[in-house]
């Protein structure tokens, strides 16, 4: 994925650049409601996607901080949301929601802690502005004390549905955390119960509102690389990051014990604080929930096939790996490429009109890793997509030319972290390369080494040159040149707030539903296919499964909630 020299990378993101500046392809965009709504304060995000400042910020509770809740605390724009209350079992998440996650640099950009994003000065300060909560449910029954119009869920996968639901028949919105649910069944009974109650339910699926993918999905639109017909992506890590330290663990004990020699050695302000906090972090982790809280709040043991015991709290802090509580390398990461895929492979299609694939194919297993876990430690999936003209006009199932197809490749796997994550879109005429959500690159055909402009073909509609070099205006630059490049949930959390404040038919967050459903039936279809790897079954996708009115479910389970 990530092999190629700087030289083309740079070559690459210069032809970009270029493409999403060209009045060939920002035109509409520069002649619509994007200059007025880019001094409204809403902020770029607002000037790509249509929103403007809200009047009144909306007060939400915050259900569950741990590394996910995190991350959606440090995106949060105080102009938009007003956390209210917060509610998580573990000790050492909420410890982490107030102050910040001080185990490393880079985990402390990406989370602030509600102390810096509100200036307060101490926790005993936030805990007066914002009350702790253990179970979701009694943050959700003091709604009306608190003063909450809305939740934030960013729980464990197998409760993305159960608090989702409570909190709208409840009478607040609800922003889930992906995956939209833990079964497709689930994710239709939320879909149902949104529509019951009129209620906003997103899901964070962020790449919908990546301006770095929106510029690309508008170098698809406008014919730039011409017809897609493959697309390769990948997700590869080299540490296993879903397999965090116990409580009891010696790595913690070591951790704090090298922090405090550390502490004692350093003269310099700012790392004296940066230890302190970290110290203080370690602590709080060693401090952390008990078994026994763990058995009390819903948490289990279990002996899997092969021999090994988890106890409840182990369930609880290492949920990704487990059946019950999670959904595996696709339900947590596949999830995501799949949905960038299918917006790409959308963007040569009808405007609105999503793209489903049509079949999957899935091997994996725990190939590396060692056997304290039930989800794979390597997934291989390859999917089929329609291509415009693949069914008749018209019609979802009738086939017109079974040959107008999108494969789809995707890998995501531990042990070896080369090429890191991204997407390779290949067209007839061009290739989009995306990596880390950060850098977009644009190839004429498959030639890296050449400046590419954009120019006007024969029949008007712009193409790729490598003779010319486009020359970016302002609005398009700025996509690019504004900072570091954010990769969506600020304005994810912006937009549903706004569709909050601006109620309406048209006023709905991108990953609505019925978008998020899709991405759940793939990921989870996909796990259908990984389940019995030595048939290596093909699955068929049925376009019931993407309907939320149909009980019907890849695997077989039922939606409990009638649809009204």
């Amino acid at each position: 994925m990530n092999n190629l020299s700087p030289e083309e990378k740079q070559i690459g993101k210069e032809n970009f650049q270029a493409a999403i500046g060209s009045e060939l392809t920002r035109r509409e965009f520069l002649l619509g409601t994007g200059a007025a709504i880019a001094v409204s304060g809403a902020g770029l995000g607002g000037m790509y996607f249509k929103y403007t400042k809200v009047d009144k910020p909306v007060r939400i509770g915050f259900i569950g901080t741990g590394d996910e809740g995190g991350v959606l605390i440090g995106a949060l724009n105080p102009s938009f949301v007003e956390v209210a209350a917060i509610a998580d079992i573990r000790p050492y998440n909420v410890h982490r929601a107030f102050h910040g996650d001080w185990s490393s640099d880079n985990a402390m950009k990406v989370r602030t802690g509600l102390m810096a994003k509100y200036g307060w000065k101490s926790e005993d300060e936030a805990r007066k502005k914002v009350p702790v909560y253990g179970s979701y449910e009694d943050l959700i029954k003091d709604q009306d004390k608190l003063g909450i119009e809305a939740v934030i869920i960013a729980l464990p996968l197998h409760l993305h549905a159960p608090a989702a639901i409570l909190a709208m028949n409840s009478g607040l919105h609800v922003l889930t955390e992906k995956l939209m649910g833990h079964s497709v069944a689930e994710c239709k009974d939320m879909g149902r119960v949104a529509k019951k109650t009129g209620k906003l339910l997103a899901t964070g699926h962020q790449r919908h509102y990546s301006i770095l993918y929106d510029n690309a999905v508008d170098c698809i639109r406008q014919g730039l690389i011409g017809d897609i017909h493959h697309i390769r992506a990948q997700w590869h890590r080299k540490a296993d990051t879903w397999s965090p330290p116990l409580p009891s663990d010696k790595k913690l004990a070591d951790q704090l014990k090298r922090a405090e020699a550390d502490l004692k050695k350093v003269a310099k302000a700012a790392e004296i604080v940066k230890l302190q906090h970290k110290i203080a972090q370690l602590k709080a982790q060693m401090a952390d929930i008990s078994e026994t809280a763990a058995k009390n709040f819903g948490y289990q043991s279990k002996q899997t096939a092969w021999g090994y015991e988890y106890s409840p709290l182990e369930e609880l802090i290492r949920w990704r790996l487990w059946q019950r509580t999670g959904g595996g390398l696709m339900a947590e990461l596949g999830s995501h490429q799949l949905d960038a895929s299918g917006i790409f492979i959308s963007a040569m299609g009808e405007p609105g009109k999503k793209a489903l694939p049509l079949s999957v194919t899935a091997v994996g297993g725990r190939h590396l890793l060692d056997n304290q876990r039930e989800c794979e430690d390597h997934v291989y999936c390859m999917f089929e997509f329609p291509r415009p003209g693949y069914f008749k006009e018209g019609s979802k199932t009738e086939v017109a030319d079974a040959t107008k197809k999108v494969v789809v490749t995707y890998s995501s796997i531990n042990g070896n972290g080369y090429g890191d994550y991204g997407e390779v879109v290949m067209g007839d005429e061009g290739t989009l390369v995306l990596l880390k959500e950060q850098d977009v690159m644009l190839y004429k055909d498959a030639e890296t080494k050449t400046s590419v402009g954009v120019v006007a073909g024969k029949d008007g509609k712009p193409v790729l040159d490598t003779t010319e070099s486009g020359s970016a205006v302002a609005v398009g630059k700025m996509a690019v040149e504004s900072g570091p490049v954010s990769r969506g949930y600020t304005e994810e959390i912006e937009h549903w707030a706004w569709c909050i404040r601006n109620p309406s038919e048209e006023n709905q967050p991108k990953c609505k539903p019925s978008v998020a459903l899709g991405d759940a039936v793939i990921a989870l279809t996909s796990n259908v296919a990984l389940s019995d790897p030595e048939k290596r079954a093909r699955i068929d996708f049925k376009p019931e499964w993407f309907d939320i009115a149909s009980d019907e479910t890849p695997d077989g389970s039922k939606p409990t909630i009638e649809m009204s």
